[in-house]
């Protein structure tokens, strides 16, 4: 880990919607951004993808559904001027609600929904096995089938991910630092894995 990395952590507000439409990362940042003008300069700051179930074309949200922001923690406090805000994630109305803040933890697994890659899949295993090295961290790893995330003005391709055995320190890095692009999208975002179930 650079030494440059800040430390992160995730504000996590609760949200009123029903409804998010396939390629929703893109515009979600965008209205996010747009009543958090210093968001686009936070670095490695990232929208943990939604948690829901996928249907028509998008995903239905629950009552329980959250909008986890990840970002240095310094920046967390002027993060909760997001509270009370509605966003237009094109056409579907989300108004957040109360936010707090919660650190990372470890755990030996964990998962990313999607890491932004153009390659095929054996090239893509081993840029990440490549990166992992280059960080340090000793771990094992597990892709599922590419994925395509798209709206009308965007597409992103990559792959989900999942690290195991990793040691505590190792954990905490990857999930500060991510990998691949796109982050502010959700891209090489890692949460627990037991967390992101409902999105298998």
């Amino acid at each position: 880990m650079s030494d440059e990395t800040p430390t992160m952590i995730d504000v996590v507000f609760d949200l009123q919607g029903k409804f998010v439409p396939e390629g929703y990362a893109m515009p979600l940042w965008q209205e996010m951004a747009r009543c958090l003008p210093w968001l686009e300069q936070a670095p490695h700051a990232g929208i943990v993808p939604l948690r829901g179930s996928e249907s028509g074309g998008g995903t239905l949200l629950s009552q329980r559904t959250k909008l986890v922001l990840r970002l240095p923690q310094a920046l967390a406090k002027k993060a909760i001027e997001l509270s009370g805000k509605q966003l237009n994630v094109d056409g579907s109305v989300l108004l957040v609600g109360a936010s707090r803040e919660r650190e990372l933890k470890p755990s030996n697994t964990l998962h990313a929904y999607i890491v932004e890659s153009e390659l095929g899949e054996v090239e893509f295993l081993a840029e990440m096995n490549e990166k992992l090295q280059e960080m340090n961290i000793p771990c094992k790893l597990i892709c599922s089938k590419q994925l395509v995330i798209k709206n009308p003005r965007h597409t992103l391709k990559g792959y989900g991910l999942v690290l195991h055995e990793l040691k505590p320190e190792a954990s905490l890095q990857i999930q500060r630092v991510g990998l691949g692009g796109a982050r502010h999208y959700g891209c090489g975002m890692f949460v627990h894995y037991k967390a992101i179930t409902g999105l298998d």
